[in-house]
């Protein structure tokens, strides 16, 4: 039963990697911090825990959504490159500082970010013209890339919910935005799944079956069925109008932030 709960988690969390860019992590987390409290897991490490194997599930996730992106031409490489060694640097300093946090902490910031992100996404009237925009400087890249590393990897999530507001900063369409931050959740997963493996491997109490703060059993559960069902939602990403896409972003940050808030 244990195992199905960790299937189901999987082909909900691809889909949303899919047609949202989020990596699925927004998903993962939750679902994982819910099964291991009904497993009996201490709870001062439970939430860590769910953080550390989402990182590690977004790999194969990301990679397989960005391969579906990349087949329909949405994934600005240049940005990639840009952002990518920021977002490794800020990934492991995010494990780093996630380690020093209480669960309910934890659950309590990323359920705020959330929030906010979602209303600036919903709110936000700019005009999505459909194409890459004008990229800042490399500095500001490194700079963004870093802090959506750090957040990102302190959350267990793939990124979507910081890169796509950014990229659609500058003027990046929403689609090319979604393509490009899925290419960019492979790093932030890269790194923070080591980090969480080589800085939780101190930790005192964790369960059998797991390398720091990795659970494998649900690590395997989870990309069985996220990887193919990430292919789904990019198919479904490019069948969507850029503003239905924005908003159903903003509605899933929504529901996701107030169940952080609320178990907090």
């Amino acid at each position: 039963m244990e195992f199905l709960g960790y299937l189901v988690t999987g082909a909900a969390a691809g889909t949303l990697a899919g047609l949202f860019g989020v990596g699925g992590g927004l998903i993962i987390v939750p679902a994982l911090v819910f099964a291991f409290t009904l497993l009996g897991l201490s709870p001062e490490y439970i939430t860590h825990l769910a953080v550390g194997t989402s990182l590690a599930t977004i790999i194969p996730t990301s990679l397989s959504s960005t391969f579906s992106h990349n087949k329909s031409g949405n994934v600005f490489w240049p940005g990639v490159k840009l952002l990518a060694p920021g977002i490794m640097l800020g990934a492991w300093l995010g494990v780093a500082i996630a380690v020093q946090l209480s669960s309910a902490s934890l659950q309590l910031i990323i359920g705020i970010g959330a929030i906010l992100i979602g209303f600036r996404l919903l709110l936000s009237k700019k005009e999505d013209k459909g194409g890459q925009g004008a990229l800042p400087a490399p500095p500001l890249m490194l700079t963004g890339g870093t802090m959506i590393g750090l957040i990102s990897a302190i959350f267990g999530i793939g990124g979507g919910s910081l890169t796509v507001p950014f990229l659609t900063r500058f003027g990046m369409g929403m689609k090319w935005a979604v393509g490009t931050s899925a290419a960019c959740g492979v790093p932030i997963a890269v790194m923070g799944a080591v980090a969480n493996i080589v800085l939780g491997d101190n930790i005192e109490g964790l369960p059998e079956l797991s390398t720091g703060l990795v659970y494998w059993p649900a690590f395997a559960g989870i990309v069985l069925m996220s990887v193919p069902f990430a292919r789904l939602g990019a198919k479904l990403a490019h069948q969507l109008p850029a503003k239905v896409l924005r908003r159903l972003f903003a509605c899933l940050l929504f529901v996701v932030g107030l169940k952080f808030i609320l178990g907090s």
